[in-house]
């Protein structure tokens, strides 16, 4: 029996209408998944240095005092320091926050500790400590306000070893840039914001439905001017009062 001979199966409207919306997810997983290769490969581009190396403000470290720097355990607590010490930057040297306090701007410095490691860290040692750094750790248990429980963290007792220190900051190098590469991303995310795509991509590829306010703006189709108004001012707005 030939192919052409088959009974034809009339499709519904409804059916039709269920392909179309499946074959536009198609398209969009294949969009996200074009995406993502493409940030990915703008990640993977490789560090190239700079003719002119500059200062980008300041930096704000941690090192190991002199003379504990010159004992036997010098060299100890140096490595033990690259595993725990911290870095802030701030484009005044001065590392000072802004803050207002009764109705006056004030600046303080930015407080700035050594690593504290958390419990998940700990027992499954993250951080490669050896038995005789572990030592010179304490668990405490604080309240964690995003998990609304105790927790327990580990301190380093010795600080008084260490003392703060500021450097400039010098920028050595920067990232390769490939203008294909970005006029792709851009051509893409112009497309995913001008259509209000996100929401359905994200609920296709990670399952839940994405909340755009969360994190910019409204888009212009969806404002509502009339929004959060009380009614007696919509009325003196069209009484002309």
């Amino acid at each position: 029996m030939d192919m052409h001979d088959w009974p034809y199966i009339k499709k519904s409207a409804r059916r039709k209408k269920r392909l179309v919306k499946k074959d536009f997810d198609k398209k969009l997983i294949g969009l996200d998944k074009q995406r993502d290769i493409l940030w990915a490969t703008k990640y993977k581009l490789p560090m190239v240095p700079l003719e002119r190396p500059y200062q980008s403000g300041w930096k704000r470290l941690f090192a190991l005092r002199g003379d504990i720097l010159r004992s036997a355990k010098g060299e100890f607590y140096q490595t033990l320091l690259k595993k725990i010490n911290t870095v802030q930057y701030h484009h005044d040297r001065a590392f000072k926050k802004r803050k207002r306090k009764r109705g006056k701007y004030v600046y303080s410095e930015k407080p700035q500790i050594l690593r504290v490691i958390d419990e998940y860290d700990w027992l499954r040692n993250t951080l490669k400590l050896t038995d005789k750094e572990k030592v010179l750790f304490s668990p405490k248990e604080t309240w964690s306000v995003r998990k609304k429980a105790l927790i327990t963290e580990y301190h380093f007792l010795e600080t008084w070893r260490f003392v703060l220190v500021v450097k400039p900051h010098i920028i050595y190098e920067k990232k390769q840039h490939d203008e294909l590469l970005e006029k792709e991303i851009k051509q893409i995310e112009n497309r995913i914001n001008r259509e209000n795509l996100q929401p359905r991509m994200s609920k296709l590829v990670g399952g839940s439905r994405y909340k755009y306010w969360k994190w910019r703006d409204e888009p212009e189709k969806y404002k509502n001017e009339l929004k959060n108004k009380p009614v007696y001012t919509l009325q003196e707005e069209y009484m002309g009062y």
